[in-house]
């Protein structure tokens, strides 16, 4: 009858464990408070990106670039964000470059590099995933 128990226990025990660890290793995920994403799309105006943004799980809205090239995602450009309720976020000078398949972005403001990214691109535009460097 106990080694009845024990084995009982111990098969219990064993499927419990898968469920309860991830569980656990969720509970310890570390702060997302510095990490954000956007979608760049390409707009019928030549030279400019459409941007779909958000900042941590607070944040999110649309955007525009302007001033870029005519072909492809790498260059220079200008970027305007706002809020989903339309009202402005913040404003940039957004630098791209292509390093073999994927992106490396940098936002400035006054010279100054205030977030930095990386991404690659999909489907139906560049995905990056992104971080202000002084937070």
């Amino acid at each position: 009858m106990l080694r009845s128990f024990i084995v009982k226990a111990s098969l219990a025990l064993g499927l419990l464990t898968p469920v309860l660890i991830p569980a656990a290793i969720a509970e310890e995920a570390p702060d997302i408070s510095n990490i954000g994403f956007v979608l760049y799309t390409k707009s019928y105006a030549p030279g400019t990106l459409n941007a779909r943004w958000m900042y941590t799980d607070k944040y999110s809205g649309p955007g525009i670039a302007t001033g870029g090239p005519i072909e492809g995602f790498a260059g220079n450009y200008h970027v305007r964000y706002f809020y989903d309720n339309g009202e402005f976020s913040d404003e940039y000078d957004l630098v791209i470059e292509k390093t073999g398949y994927t992106y490396k972005l940098m936002w400035l403001t006054d010279g100054e590099v205030s977030a930095i990214g990386v991404g690659m691109e999909v489907e139906n535009g560049l995905a990056v995933g992104w971080r202000r460097v002084a937070d």
